[in-house]
């Protein structure tokens, strides 16, 4: 079960209530560029900041740190049939030690066409994994994000 998975197998006996756990990732005043100087690995860095670039051009939306790790643009309310709810970013991207991670609208099934084109990269269920950003198809990325922010804005 998902939420044993997240929470333990003794949720209910811990008086937890999944839906109004608070949510981990929010939006904070953290700093981006002292965020993206701090990258200690060169691939990953140079690769933020063409995302940071990007994504500030195809949103028209600032940088902003959500929890410790995440730089997202804009932002989208969600609600589950379980009651829980929130705000995360519309888009966003993590530059992880192995890899760069987009966090995409929907399923990732709604990308296949442009996948195709991306080149290498691997997937999760919302997620898309890259580990040389610099060397995907620069416009299958960017229509992959315009994509993605837009079936929050145009919702």
């Amino acid at each position: 079960m998902i939420r044993d998975k997240l929470y333990g197998p003794n949720v209910r006996e811990r008086g937890v209530n999944v839906a109004n756990a608070p949510n981990k990732t929010t939006a904070t005043g953290d700093d981006v560029g002292a965020f993206l100087r701090a990258i200690a690995v060169e691939q990953r860095r140079s690769d933020a900041y063409l995302l940071v670039d990007l994504m500030r051009e195809v949103t028209g939306q600032p940088p902003v740190m959500w929890g410790t790790s995440i730089i997202g643009f804009g932002s989208r309310h969600y609600r589950y049939p379980s009651g829980r709810e929130g705000d995360i970013a519309a888009v966003g991207f993590s530059p992880r030690k192995a890899q760069t991670v987009l966090y995409l609208t929907g399923g990732i099934e709604l990308y296949d066409d442009l996948l195709a084109r991306l080149g290498q990269h691997t997937t999760g269920k919302g997620c898309l994994y890259i580990k040389r950003v610099n060397q995907a198809d620069p416009q299958a990325l960017r229509d992959l994000i315009d994509r993605s922010y837009r079936m929050v804005t145009e919702a």
